[in-house]
């Protein structure tokens, strides 16, 4: 029986990939034990025991950026984390750690080194962050999701996906009866083009107003729209039918399942998804942060399976003059289709997990 210790979490790009390495290794290791290690604020307090896994938190320790009191005070606040998270993995008997980035992965890898335990680091983003920046000098175990990525002893495995969105990728699992039901799921209509349009979990404001304001438009030429909002932006219905707008999506399968082309932001996650799936795509990259939506869409954009498009220029006039026109192109959706699934890969989970047990399997100790 292997234990294994899993740390990262704050956002869904951090915490979806831990679980669909948590989920590949319960299903291949029966009997491995499987923690979590994440922070009480983050995501992964509600995500983790949802999923059934123990999830074990830390303090929040972001690390400081400009001279401050909570500078001077972050030195021992941090060697205190290290100092929990050793004590875990002696009392747990951790074999490995596994960490995605986040406020518990940098601790965690100083631990494991301290400890004598392999870690393995996997950065879902194209620019990587400051966490693995740094642990990756201490590991030679570095996963990435994009070729290319700016980070020491990468290799490219591709993204941890959930299993429900692999599955997609088996013959006929997209075909058109699923199609159709997916789309009567929503309450759209089984046999007419649709428009995904989504901002992730928190939502986007710029995504949310570009479209909708075009709804008329864009049901008028013969598509319908399933538009997921989000959760931190208000809720503005346009009030059109074929147009349906729903908070949340808890079954994204569904969704991929009932689109012809998405309009997203170019999270990690969302790009190795559609990507993979092979659904043509508009992205609209966050425009603030350190620009690494921008890159992490640069892939499927220059093999042509992706526009890159600004939140400026979502307005009416894009919408009327590329974005209908696209949606009513079935050959050039059917083009990007088929280059996007070029950009790709759905098996990012086996592939960290062959890196993982490599790497326990190269520890001497084990």
């Amino acid at each position: 029986m292997t234990v294994y210790l899993l740390a990262g979490g704050g956002t869904a790009g951090h915490v979806n990939p831990l679980l669909a390495l948590a989920d590949l290794i319960a299903a291949r290791e029966p009997d491995a034990e499987i923690v979590v290690l994440g922070t009480r604020e983050g995501l992964e307090a509600r995500l983790v025991p949802e999923r059934g896994y123990e999830l074990q938190t830390i303090e929040r320790l972001p690390f400081p950026r400009r001279p401050s009191a909570y500078a001077l005070r972050f030195p021992s606040r941090y060697r205190r984390a290290i100092r929990e998270v050793r004590g875990l993995i002696r009392a747990r008997g951790v074999e490995v750690v596994v960490g995605f980035g986040g406020y518990a992965s940098a601790p965690a890898y100083r631990a494991a080194a301290r400890e004598g335990v392999p870690y393995v680091i996997h950065e879902a983003n194209a620019r990587p962050g400051l966490a693995n920046r740094l642990g990756a000098r201490g590991t030679p175990y570095v996963a990435v999701t994009f070729a290319g990525t700016p980070i020491r002893g990468a290799r490219t495995t591709g993204m941890p996906l959930r299993p429900e969105i692999t599955g997609l990728g088996a013959p006929g699992a997209r075909g058109p009866e699923r199609r159709a039901a997916a789309r009567e799921h929503f309450g759209l209509d089984p046999e007419r083009r649709t428009l995904l349009v989504t901002g992730g979990s928190l939502g986007a404001r710029a995504i949310n107003r570009g479209i909708s304001g075009s709804a008329a438009e864009i049901v008028a030429s013969g598509a319908q729209v399933l538009h997921v909002w989000g959760g931190l932006t208000e809720l503005e219905d346009p009030g059109v039918p074929g147009y349906a707008v729903i908070p949340y999506c808890d079954r994204m399968d569904l969704a991929f399942t009932a689109c012809d082309l998405a309009v997203s932001r170019a999270g990690s996650t969302t790009v190795s998804e559609l990507s993979g799936l092979g659904i043509p795509a508009v992205l609209v990259p966050y425009g603030h942060g350190n620009g690494e939506q921008r890159l992490n869409a640069a892939g499927v954009v220059a093999a042509g399976g992706a526009l890159l498009v600004s939140d400026a220029e979502l307005t009416p006039g894009w919408v009327g003059s590329v974005l209908i026109p696209l949606l009513g192109d079935e050959a050039r959706l059917a083009g990007m289709a088929d280059r996007a699934r070029s950009a790709g890969a759905l098996d990012g989970t086996e592939r960290l997990y062959d890196l993982v047990r490599e790497a326990l399997a190269a520890d001497p100790v084990q």
